[in-house]
């Protein structure tokens, strides 16, 4: 059973022959950065699980045993590798799934480096769309 997802201008397509082992929402700095946002979605499975069907990520190593992986012309985030910390696995962003929904984060992690903000989020206001809009 495929599992396909990809980037958002469509360059980049990939396949997944099988369920992550599991999602965790990371709040690192390194992550933070790359995303421009307080959190990733990543899915952790062996290397051979995912195929790139289509296109040709670009790669930036973030840091000296890290490389993450990309969309050359759209940007999307896509893969996060480290072989000195998890060798044999790779990280897919897992909302660049065509279901982001597909599999649930089962857990938080680097939590020591998300803004001190996150800390309420969950008392934020909720709105479907925009306030007013909704």
């Amino acid at each position: 059973m495929a599992i396909p997802g990809g980037c958002q201008c469509g360059a980049i397509r990939y396949e997944l022959s099988g369920p992550p082992d599991r999602v965790s929402i990371c709040h690192c700095r390194d992550c933070q950065l790359s995303a421009g946002a307080p959190m990733f979605s990543w899915a952790l499975m062996p290397t051979d699980r995912l195929t790139v069907t289509e296109g040709a990520p670009a790669t930036y190593r973030s840091s000296r045993d890290a490389v993450r992986s990309f969309c050359p012309v759209c940007g999307t985030g896509l893969f996060y590798t480290n072989p000195a910390m998890m060798p044999g696995r790779i990280d897919l962003q897992s909302v660049t799934l065509d279901d982001p929904s597909a599999f649930a984060p089962v857990n938080r992690v680097q939590t020591a480096e998300q803004p001190i903000w996150m800390a309420h989020f969950d008392a934020l206001p909720v709105h479907r769309r925009f306030p007013g809009t909704d």
